[in-house]
């Protein structure tokens, strides 16, 4: 095999970025309607014999031979359970399996009058088999004759594993393309398989090298720029065969995976848990507006300094890529600010920092959009002048985190009369020194002789704390607008509650939507476009 390992099919020539799509079919008669299905959204399609039980296992070969002349290129996958199978299956019942499909491959081609043996380079479809524990050689041998192979591992369990050992065993073998699925739990868990990819590219080996899990999202955007032949990618959410799998829909439209190459402007954002921000939807969507050849992605990040040091900083991260600049959430707005070489003074008087960008000098500069995204919708819209203005506004900020600070820092700066109410009055008198204003203990306030309540707690986030609200209707009585900053769901429950008062309401939507809009700037130097990301953010919500 190692005179045709290095060769590109046809198949493999038509795209630079190539998805596979798992099936897994119940019973071997779906196998062909799967596969046909799979077949409209990618270039291969991987059927998981694991899932069959064995008696529908023992007739699936039959089942494949008529697929074998269709347009789909087909990776044949029966996982024991330790490598992610469906089910325990015996060393002898997948020994025999693999036997029996390659007596029908070959049966096919001998009746198609087509000589395998004779033509390597021709052959499209592909067997995918364990480095360890899988068939005998005398099995191997004969599937080689008929098909591709691919030696995989897999490992579900993480921790520190020699990822460069494992690379070399399988490119020990004689394999015409390799497969290394590891656990990722932080996004720098995706420096090593980064860099295997490079040194596979070098030495001219067609490695699929996936970090899995929601940390190892990046791998599988960016793994097909840096040399893997395909990528893997569910059909749809509900079909996912491995942790941290994007869909098919979401590689080629939302990522742009066929024009990522190894100039893509990167940025993304860090933070735990990043899995369900609206930010990668809307900075994809309005890069793709723009013609840019960038992309935006999700980096779970538990260790931050070890993320800055080894992803980040030009002068010392481990990977070749045009990295950009990052958003940054929580847990990590104040924190990252001591490992930058520069903050604006509104991150400093904000204390935290929500925009990374990274300089044509190599350094780090931070920002923070948060505190002037918070005005821009009172800004636009048709609210009384003393509350577009702000200017001696009566504004009860509830609330003494993060986003409470950049709020307070809007507020302070154009003259609002503020009232800082927070659970730990403590930390509500430690804001309000900071920026001038009142404190007061939350429980049982009174709020009605404010013009503009704002809701700075995480409280009635879609989840756990979704029916919940810092204040209820009685509390709200008398006030003029409700201004809640959770975003997600829309109509919130201190929304409902404020409606239910008398008040006037307000989503944080507008807010989300304008601090992403003054981060594409910093970051690529245009405006964004116009209307775009607020669209896509509303497209996602439904």
């Amino acid at each position: 095999m190692n005179d045709s390992r290095n060769e590109l099919t046809a198949d493999d020539a038509r795209h630079t970025a190539r998805i596979c799509v798992p099936v897994r079919p119940r019973r071997a008669s779906e196998i062909a309607e799967a596969v046909a299905r799979a077949s409209r959204e990618a270039d291969l399609v991987e059927i998981r014999f694991d899932h069959l039980d064995p008696a529908e296992l023992e007739a699936a070969p039959a089942h494949v031979a008529p697929l074998l002349d269709s347009p789909a290129t087909l990776v044949f996958t029966l996982r024991p359970r330790e490598q992610g199978g469906a089910r325990e299956s015996a060393d002898d019942e997948r020994e025999h399996f693999w036997r029996r499909l390659a007596r029908e491959m070959r049966r096919h081609a001998d009746a198609s009058g087509a000589n395998p043996e004779h033509e390597r380079g021709r052959l499209r479809h592909y067997a995918d088999l364990e480095l360890d524990g899988g068939p005998s050689a005398e099995t191997c041998a004969g599937l080689a004759r008929v098909c591709r192979i691919i030696r995989s591992h897999h490992d579900f369990a993480g921790g520190a594993q020699d990822l460069t050992r494992l690379y070399e065993r399988l490119a020990a073998t004689d394999a015409d393309a390799l497969k290394l699925a590891v656990t990722a739990r932080d996004a720098t868990d995706c420096v090593p398989v980064f860099r295997l990819l490079e040194r596979a590219r070098t030495e001219r080996r067609k490695l699929v090298a996936v970090a899995m899990g929601r940390a190892g999202v990046a791998t599988r955007v960016l793994g097909p720029s840096r040399g893997a032949p395909f990528t893997y990618a569910a059909l749809d959410a509900e079909n996912t065969t491995a942790p941290g799998q994007l869909t098919s829909q979401e590689l080629r439209d939302l990522y742009r995976l066929d024009s990522t190459d190894s100039r893509t402007l990167v940025n993304g954002l860090v933070g735990s848990p990043v899995t369900h921000s609206l930010s990668p939807v809307m900075h994809n969507r309005a890069f793709a507006a723009r013609g840019l050849n960038a992309v935006y992605l999700p980096f779970e990040v538990t260790d931050l300094e070890a993320f800055v040091r080894r992803m980040v900083r030009p002068a010392t991260r481990e990977l070749e890529w045009n990295l950009r600049g990052l958003s940054v959430t929580a847990p990590h707005k104040t924190a990252v600010m001591s490992l930058l070489d520069r903050t604006t003074g509104r991150a400093r008087l904000v204390g935290a920092v929500n925009t990374v960008t990274v300089e044509s000098d190599g350094t780090l500069a931070g920002d923070n959009t948060d505190a002037e995204a918070f005005a821009a919708p009172l800004r636009d819209s048709s609210w009384p002048r003393e509350l577009t203005a702000l200017r001696g506004a009566r504004v009860a900020l509830l609330g003494a985190g993060g986003a409470a600070r950049a709020a307070a820092w809007a507020l302070r700066e154009r003259g609002a009369r503020v009232t800082v109410f927070a659970r730990d009055l403590g930390r509500a008198l430690s804001l309000a020194s900071d920026f001038d204003a009142d404190a007061a203990p939350l429980e049982g306030a009174s709020l009605g002789r404010f013009d503009l309540v704002v809701n700075a707690t995480p409280l009635g986030t879609r989840g756990p704390l979704e029916e919940s609200t810092p204040a209820d209707a009685e509390q709200l009585r008398g006030a003029r607008l409700a201004y809640d900053l959770v975003y997600n769901p829309t109509d919130t429950l201190f929304m409902r509650e404020a409606r239910a008062a008398g008040c006037e309401t307000l989503g944080g939507l507008a807010m989300l939507v304008a601090q992403g809009e003054e981060q594409f700037r910093l970051w690529t130097g245009e405006d964004a476009p116009a209307g775009v990301m607020r669209r896509a953010a509303e497209e996602a919500l439904k």
